[in-house]
């Protein structure tokens, strides 16, 4: 198949099939980036309400420059890795302080920006500028291994080179931005996961190599396992009077300047026993305090991470002294719901505890 027959069939495919969506129908680099950094391992679904939320509160790069951190991760709240946030932030305000609220228009440019890798870069000078450049994610690199029988393993290190050069060599002489946006949406919608029930319909279904050799279940090949770490997480949920004990979280680890509860980390279940027996808190609290629930296991499944959550609610009957702990402070239910909180923390609270304190 020649390289100009694919972008003219992918394109041709792309303008009766696409979905859509509110990025599409701009070339506003500001807010092309902003959903593009929502979309990182996101679905559409899920990412949409997000880009909606952050146009709104934030119009402009200015407008998101000048937020306060905890305001950006208190709206990124439930879409996860939330270093994602974090740069979001760092670079809006690198764009109003180094390029004046201008963003760079050129891909080399764009590279300099934080949390700005080669992907979005190409993104967003093709989508705002139709500059020709590919962009390769993990939609492309299926689409192009299927169809064409790439057969290097894309977790290799040569991978990204051979597959870049594919996207490049098949980038149209004109229209790179809907190409672009054409071969991703393929990648999406049409040519997904596993062994897609629509290869039979599909427009490349006569070229595709992995459809003409039942190798759609292989292609791409991707040999490296991502190793997965459990945790287990005891949280200590302390209630006085109506109101709950709450820190931020400091270390540099997961959810970092985001709020929990106290929390006890273990290698394996504990209870209340084991519970008590390792933790200063507990053993302080507990002969002024009733345990007044324990929550059923929350399992929360990060990409290299699986987190298995147990809360426990005690309340306490006399006030604590002003030096019960050193992180530790009192909020209403209204202010716990303006501070930033993992969504587990979130689920938390609205399956359990606010429903306790009504």
């Amino acid at each position: 198949m020649e390289h100009s027959f694919f972008a003219e069939k992918l394109l041709t495919w792309y303008r009766t099939a696409q979905r859509d969506l509110p990025w599409r129908h701009t070339t506003n680099p500001y807010y092309i980036w902003l959903s593009e950094v929502i979309l990182q391992q996101t679905r559409v679904a899920q990412g949409m309400p997000y880009y909606y939320k952050f146009i709104e509160a934030f119009p402009t790069v200015f407008d998101l420059a000048a937020a306060n951190e905890s305001e950006v991760l208190r709206l990124w709240q439930g879409l996860g890795y939330y270093s994602r946030a974090r740069n979001l932030h760092a670079t809006a305000k690198q764009v109003v302080e180094a390029y004046g609220g201008v963003f760079p228009q050129t891909y080399e440019e764009l590279l300099k920006l934080k949390g700005v890798g080669s992907y979005t870069a190409a993104a967003i000078v093709s989508f705002a500028f139709n500059e020709r450049v590919a962009v390769l994610d993990g939609n492309v690199y299926r689409v192009l291994a299927r169809v064409f029988g790439i057969e290097t393993d894309i977790a290799s290190h040569e991978a990204k080179k051979i597959f870049m050069t594919w996207a490049t060599a098949l980038l149209p002489s004109q229209h790179v931005n809907l190409y672009n946006q054409a071969i991703m949406e393929f990648g999406a919608i049409q040519c997904t996961p596993g062994v897609p029930p629509t290869c039979m319909f599909c427009v490349f279904a006569q070229e595709c190599t992995a459809n003409a050799t039942q190798r759609q279940g292989i292609l791409p090949v991707k040999t490296k396992k991502v190793k997965v770490k459990e945790r287990f997480f005891h949280y200590i949920v302390v209630q006085y009077q109506d109101e709950i004990a709450m820190k931020k979280r400091l270390l540099k680890d997961i959810w970092a300047e985001m709020y929990d509860f106290h929390l006890v980390e273990s290698t394996e279940p504990l209870q209340l026993d084991d519970l008590v027996a390792q933790d200063a808190l507990l053993q302080k609290i507990l002969p002024e305090a009733s345990i007044v629930g324990v929550s059923d296991v929350f399992t929360h499944i990060l990409t290299h991470q699986k987190i298995q959550t147990t809360f426990w609610h005690i309340k306490l009957h006399s006030t604590p002294s002003s030096d019960w702990h050193e992180h530790l402070h009192f909020y209403t239910p209204e202010a716990m719901d303006n501070l930033p909180k993992p969504i587990l923390i979130h689920n938390y609270l609205t399956q359990y505890l606010y429903k306790q304190l009504q």
